[in-house]
């Protein structure tokens, strides 16, 4: 599907680590050069034409993202460096200054690191607790057992929409619904989700919600921390400086400027906004549920391949995304990812950032596929047959 717009596939390779990044699409290549080589003037700083284009550009960029998460309001869209940044300035700008050492924060072990490290830190620092929702037999996350977890002290729920390695969907609407009764603020980790499925804060009701330009065919270095305007009034800048004040006469006399610049200090990433802005456009006119279909039409055409292949060890047969982690009996993931690169197919392996998983799934490291629109049943197909020659792996890893 649309293979042609991406100049990276033009080279020899089939691409199947969709979820650490993607690949960018000539049209999020070009207006983002058209912004180096024709109006590259800072945001929001000079009065001169193409200043104003910039202005005009990057607020575009900002109302395209409200209308692709449909938030009530463009100042609820923040722009940020990535999902990380969005977690940390969740974490360290609003909750550190209203949660207190008697509270609780719940997260679960298949959590990415970025959406466990703020709140350690919490832990560390204020003295709240992080504990752990318990997963299902199929390490899911299921409303009751989230239920089970909730205590008088629980305040905050913290969650990927979608988790990197297993690829499991959380119930994260159902989840709002009865956080909310319990007055618990719930946040949630779109980096792997929001670039795969229609996402609507407004019907999901979430607090927060962080996620990344490049894992959906934007540009890296820009990300989104979108907040409901009433919290995020209340969130406190992390980044001081140039663009976000209003006036700063005196220690005692400093004024900052109104949502969104209050919490985008220095000069932005105008290109990665703009780049963004391209992206999303581009995935909407192919339609996030038809992207979301085809995806699931592609795990389910490898996993009937997969497992028929008995030293495969698949962690996560059903799954309601792109994503499949799996093992080869007795050879280490490295070493399968190594030999995939002889033949130009790009596969993660490791612990993918999720370093607690191993306590759940008792494997410390797996190597992860991870699909996206432009892959292809063909290339699933050399996949498969490469992994299916156990020997061959093992000789040309000597």
């Amino acid at each position: 599907m649309n293979i042609e717009d991406f100049p990276m596939l033009k080279q020899d390779i089939i691409y199947f680590d969709n979820g650490a990044t993607t690949l960018k699409p000539k049209q999020v290549i070009d207006k983002m050069n058209d912004y180096y080589s024709n109006y590259s003037a800072s945001a929001h700083r000079g009065d001169y034409d193409i200043s104003y284009k910039v202005d005009q550009e990057y607020e575009n960029a900002r109302e395209k993202v409200r209308k692709f998460i449909n938030a009530e309001e463009v100042e609820e869209v923040i722009f940020t460096s990535g999902a990380t940044e969005s977690l940390n300035m969740i974490a360290n700008g609003f909750f550190k200054n209203i949660l207190t050492y008697q509270d609780e924060i719940l997260i679960t072990t298949s959590e990415h690191a970025s959406n466990v490290l703020p709140w350690f830190h919490l832990q560390n620092t204020i003295g709240c607790q992080v504990k752990f929702i318990n997963l299902d037999d199929n390490h899911y996350v299921t409303l009751e057992n989230v239920k089970k977890s909730i205590t008088p002290q629980t305040k905050v729920i913290s969650l990927a929409g979608v988790t990197n390695v297993l690829g499991d969907a959380r119930p994260i609407k159902e989840i709002c619904k009865f956080a909310h009764l319990n007055n618990i603020f719930v946040v949630m980790d779109g980096a792997q989700s929001v670039p795969h499925r229609k996402t609507d804060v407004k019907d999901l009701d979430v607090d927060f919600l962080a996620f990344s330009g490049h894992k959906m065919c934007g540009p890296t270095g820009i990300g989104v921390l979108y907040g409901k305007k009433e919290l995020l009034e209340e969130l406190e800048p992390i980044n001081l400086g140039g663009g976000m004040n209003e006036s700063f006469d005196s220690p005692d006399e400093v004024y900052f400027k109104e949502l969104p610049a209050r919490l985008e200090a220095g000069t932005p990433n105008i290109a990665g906004a703009i780049g963004l802005g391209e992206a999303i456009d581009y995935l909407e006119s192919i339609g996030m549920d038809k992207i979301h279909e085809y995806e699931m039409e592609l795990r389910k055409y490898a996993m009937d391949k997969l497992i028929e292949i008995p030293y495969l060890d698949i962690l996560n047969i059903e799954s309601d995304s792109g994503i499949i982690a799996f093992n080869v009996d007795d050879i280490f993931s490295q070493d399968v990812a190594y030999y995939l690169n002889k033949y130009n197919i790009c596969v993660r392996a490791g612990n993918h950032c999720a370093k607690i998983l191993k306590n759940e799934v008792g494997v410390k490291n797996s190597i992860r596929i991870s699909l996206y629109f432009y892959n292809t049943k063909s290339e699933i197909d050399d996949l498969v047959e490469l992994l299916k020659n156990k020997e061959k792996m093992r000789i040309e890893m000597i």
